[in-house]
């Protein structure tokens, strides 16, 4: 006689339903049929990927842009493992996500496996919690777990391991057959005791200057930044994470610190007595870069306490919803307009830049011509994913943002070729958004695979290859640290024939002339389109000597 019990595998999915989830990212293998049949036969869809690592990517951007836990999923074993790098960059990118994966049954799990691999311990270090499933009846609990803690600041990666003998085995009929209640913590109200210390040092401040990092983007806390800075007449720098949380058209926006050297914004903190870090967190980039001494009193604003760091000495902490927390600091102090510590001279410092930029004909194009002309094509709500590299590094600086998440980066990990399948979930979680991928041609390769899935899927993106045979950004620290570079270049196809090879389309610019049209003309069109733009980085090292003059005035 068969058991007609639903299985383990159905009962998972009916979890991950009850917790919203509506794309489950991942490549299926023998050992999670099961699991993946069942959500063939739910409301879930499955989007196959090329690659195990892209489809990690896929979820976390998905996670980034909703809030919501992205799910990606993996067979056991040599699967499950190349999930492992979406998984620690959304760990320490702040973002929500849940990997699941198979592993060897219980019934050899004691033992010498083929593909048996100790997965639960291997993704520890890189997850808010990791763990095996162990029998049918702990589903429920550990799946609202899962997504309890991967959604809970500060949010981050949970696996779990689900046995091919559990995922098969009925599963448990009463009060453990369904998914838990989901409950969602409630925004709590900021102390007023503390609250009138912090705006105590804020009367007494002459220079203060606010740091708004991606928790604020995370807790929607932009028109509260924004009330807080009019209200008091303060400055605003971002993080790289958090561009766009305060506009940089705004005549208090100082643009995003985290270049590697001192560069405009760091002015300002130079300048500044009081620092107001809005939901920074310290893996975004070393407090020591706004803080070199050590001495500035910050004001930390966030939903938990600041991580210990000789640098980042916290006077006053306010651990709350951020906004609320913004709102009734604005109240306890009577409006005043300090002076903004450098902001005019930063702000056109950048403008000026970008203009001269704009007008740089020269081919290979200047990098600040390629951020000039992205930022003609978008609309202030159209998004771009930063890749990892030289690149990085100029549109972080100079492409003007003037949304939350619309300028996504990886500054936590700094992980390479995350961009590519990440915009097959920006375009998921945003399908109304206008999406450009700005990749390096050293990353792109590296999970260029995920434009057929992309094309399978029918969505529609750019990918702009900034093209200079080289691991650029390496390339830039060897000329600065030790006056050369090497190993760093390499060959690279005809990106164009490789597009076109997908079904995609492909560009090549040839002058600089020619970049803002074929921008214009791929963000139209209803396909992947792939621009190789090759890129003059002898504009690096003008930078540097640049910013120490600067320094040195």
């Amino acid at each position: 006689m068969t058991d007609s019990s639903p299985s383990t595998a159905s009962l998972i999915v009916q979890c991950l339903e009850n917790e919203g989830v509506t794309h489950v990212f991942g490549i299926p293998g023998e050992e999670n049929i099961r699991l993946v049949d069942a959500i063939s036969r739910s409301s879930i869809r499955y989007v196959l990927a090329r690659h195990e690592q892209g489809a990690s990517f896929m979820a976390e951007v998905y996670g980034r842009l909703t809030g919501r836990a992205g799910v990606c999923s993996a067979t056991l074993g040599p699967g499950a493992i190349n999930l492992l790098l979406g998984t620690a960059d959304a760990t320490t990118n702040s973002t929500p996500l849940v990997a699941l994966s198979a592993q060897v049954g219980m019934n050899r799990s004691f033992k010498e496996s083929h593909q048996g691999v100790d997965l639960v311990p291997m993704f520890a270090p890189v997850t808010k919690w990791s763990a095996l499933v162990a029998t049918p009846g702990a589903v429920p609990e550990m799946i609202r777990k899962a997504f309890k803690l991967a959604q809970t600041e500060r949010p981050g990666a949970v696996y779990l391991a689900i046995p091919e003998d559990v995922e098969q085995a009925p599963a448990l009929n009463g009060k453990e057959a369904g998914p838990l209640r989901v409950n969602v913590p409630r925004p709590d109200e900021p102390s007023p005791g503390q609250v009138e210390r912090a705006a105590a040092l804020l009367r007494a401040a002459a220079s203060p200057i606010v740091l708004a990092g991606h928790g604020a983007a995370r807790a929607g806390a932009g028109p509260a930044l924004r009330r807080f800075a009019e209200t008091l007449g303060i400055p605003v720098a971002t993080t790289f994470h958090g561009k766009g949380v305060f506009p940089d058209d705004h005549p208090l926006a100082l643009g995003a610190v985290g270049f590697m050297r001192h560069d405009y914004v760091n002015f300002g903190f130079d300048r500044a007595d009081l620092i107001i870090a809005v939901g920074y967190e310290l893996q975004e980039f070393d407090p020591a870069r706004i803080n070199p001494r050590g001495d500035t009193p910050i004001i930390h604003l966030h939903r938990f306490p600041a991580e210990v760091d000789a640098h980042y000495d916290v006077a006053v902490g306010l651990h709350s919803d951020i906004g609320r927390s913004l709102d009734a600091l604005a109240e306890a102090i009577t409006p005043s307009t300090p002076a903004a510590p450098g902001g005019d001279r930063i702000r056109s410092l950048l403008a000026a830049e970008l203009a001269r930029g704009q007008r740089d004909d020269r081919f290979p194009l200047a990098p600040a011509r390629i951020v000039a002309d992205t930022r003609a094509a978008l609309r202030r709500d159209d998004i771009v994913l930063v890749d990892t590299g030289a690149l990085k590094m100029w549109m972080a600086r100079l492409y003007p943002t003037y949304e939350p998440n619309t300028c996504l980066i990886s500054n936590g990990l700094s992980t390479m070729a995350w961009t590519v399948p990440g915009a097959i979930g920006a375009k998921i979680a945003r399908p109304e958004c206008r999406v450009l991928v700005a990749t390096g041609d050293g990353a792109f390769l590296m999970n260029s695979q995920e434009i057929e899935t992309a094309l399978r899927l029918g969505l529609a993106f750019v990918i702009l290859i900034w093209v200079d045979d080289a691991y650029g950004l390496i390339s830039w620290k060897m000329d600065l640290e030790i006056g050369r570079n090497v190993d760093t270049r390499f060959g690279n196809p005809d990106f164009v024939g490789y597009a076109e090879s997908f079904g995609a389309t492909g560009y090549r610019i040839t002058a600089a002339g020619e970049l803002l049209p074929a921008l214009q003309a791929a963000l139209a069109a209803d396909t992947v389109s792939v621009i190789a733009c090759p890129v003059d980085y002898s504009a690096n090292l003008e930078l540097i000597e640049t910013l120490g003059d600067l320094d040195q005035a």
